[in-house]
């Protein structure tokens, strides 16, 4: 009878010792069915025999020939029989020294845990030691511009999947020892690397440790994007407003560790987190300080109107249409009534599927490959629009009403921000079709009390508007020239613990 027993592969259950058998053994019990791991045996001049243990695809074998290697290895050891002594690794590192870094191991859990990172491994016969050399070769794309913050005016260049090339490019920016950079993992089985960056007498200490306790206390599997840990951190999950700024542009990190905050650079995704965030922050773009503060103050001002827009032209229609007509003008109001004739629905039914109409369109767009999306968020509306027109089922005023919507909502520079907004239009419309306009203030008054009460890591949500920074309010809906702006607001880095 055949045994259904799997060998164990818990790293913890090993231990490293001088026998390279013992150990080659261990490590192919450790990577049973592992097949993307490689073994490569050698045999030095000295009698002594080697393993090379790597994971193929994130080790560059290539940056180093084996050849060399061996010889580097052999060269260090001549005549040297007897167990490895401290002048042997001096000799070994020296000889390596083309390799970015080199380092010794003498826990076995801690080197698997390097080679599935992408280091390479050399077990030597009679060494209780693992040499680890730093060669990792992980494909990557190349620096493009941010396809969700595009810019007229400005850099070019945004973050990747490689934590230490996000890391460059903020450094590129910053050439200061006052930023820091702190290094976690979390995930218990990705063991996602991890970066908190701030600047030292700028950035809280407080704000710094309350980041660094929040990242402490998770307890996952897995962290496979900057989503999750944002959901993980912040203090309020179940609030639709996102209160950690995501980025995907280097300098709109810069800019806010500037103003003491603290940024999160996380493996395997190009969007960066900053901390804590605020409502009027996340409708600010980096190009507000690359035009004239005049022009930027004016684009300001028409991006709040354009978030009030999103959020109540429906609501307003359905209101006024359906409970207090006498607050439209005699001549609009002959117009829409004559428009809504053949319409057999009532307002918010009609305001109901085309919002979900055009929201269907919208993310239909999004997830279908780029030249066919365009095509069908674009063709698809026109022609909806149009054959829902002709055929009597929603009135001319409300297709209009749908498509200033619409752009209003694609004026958000924040995408998490405009997701929130949107969600929140259709209970303001179900609130406008059972109360009116009382049903529309009731809501906004909840929700306005709702974002008061929010914070992010100890920041008030609302902040500087609420409580009232007379000082700060030079950079929330006007933006003041540079000579007013040098010094960096205090809203930016106080905490006090809230979780």
């Amino acid at each position: 009878m055949e045994s259904n027993e799997q060998p164990d592969s818990t790293a913890s259950s090993y231990t490293l010792c001088a026998d390279l058998d013992e150990n080659f053994k261990q490590f192919q019990t450790v990577f049973n069915n592992c097949g993307d791991i490689q073994y490569r045996q050698f045999e030095l001049i000295t009698e002594r025999r080697g393993t090379f243990i790597f994971l193929s695809g994130l080790t560059d074998i290539g940056a180093i020939d084996m050849d060399l290697l061996k010889y580097s290895i052999e060269s260090s050891l001549a005549g040297k029989s007897e167990g490895l002594t401290e002048e042997n690794k001096a000799a070994i590192h020296s000889k390596l020294s083309f390799t970015s870094q080199t380092s010794w191991s003498d826990d076995f859990q801690a080197t698997v845990k390097e080679i599935l990172s992408g280091e390479l491994a050399v077990l030597l016969d009679g060494v209780t030691q693992v040499l680890l050399l730093n060669i990792k070769g992980l494909e990557k794309r190349s620096i493009e511009e941010p396809a969700t913050e595009a810019v007229i005016r400005g850099p070019r260049d945004g973050f990747q999947e490689s934590i230490s090339t996000n890391i460059s490019l903020i450094r590129r920016r910053l050439k200061t020892a006052q930023m820091k950079l702190e290094m976690f993992t979390v995930g218990k089985l990705s063991g996602t690397d991890l970066a908190i960056a701030y600047l030292e007498g700028i950035a809280k200490e407080n704000l710094i440790t309350e980041v660094k306790e929040r990242i402490g206390r998770i307890q996952i599997d897995a962290i496979l994007e900057s989503g999750y840990l944002e959901e993980l951190i912040e203090d309020h999950s179940l609030s639709p407003f996102p209160q950690v700024m995501v980025t995907e542009r280097p300098d709109k990190v810069v800019g806010n560790l500037l103003e003491g905050k603290v940024a999160i650079i996380i493996d395997n995704t190009p969007f960066v987190m900053v901390v804590p965030g605020a409502f009027f922050q996340l409708l600010q773009t980096p190009e507000d300080y690359y035009q004239r503060y005049f022009v930027a103050s004016a684009i300001r001002i028409l991006r709040f109107i354009a978030v009030v827009s999103s959020l109540l032209l429906p609501s307003l229609y359905v209101a006024l249409t359906t409970y207090h007509h006498e607050m439209i003008p005699t001549m609009l109001l002959i117009s829409i009534a004559s428009s809504r004739e053949t319409v057999p629905f009532p307002a918010f039914i009609e305001a109901l599927l085309m919002e979900v109409a055009f929201e269907g369109l919208r993310e239909a767009g999004v997830r279908l490959p780029r030249p066919v999306g365009q095509a069908v968020s674009i063709v698809g509306a026109l022609v909806i629009g149009q054959a829902a027109v002709a055929a009597g089922i929603v009135s001319p005023p409300l297709l209009i009403i749908v498509s200033m919507t619409g752009i209003a909502s694609f004026l958000f520079p924040s995408f998490q921000l405009g997701l929130a907004f949107r969600l929140l239009r259709f209970p303001m419309m179900i609130a406008a079709a059972t109360f009116g306009l009382y049903g529309i203030l009731m809501l906004l008054l909840l929700l306005l009390l709702h974002m008061l009460h929010l914070q992010s890591f100890g920041v008030p949500y609302m902040a500087p508007l609420s409580p009232l920074r007379a000082g700060e309010l030079k950079d929330v809906i006007f933006r003041a020239n540079w000579i007013k702006m040098t010094k960096p607001p205090k809203s930016g880095g106080e905490s006090k613990p809230t979780k």
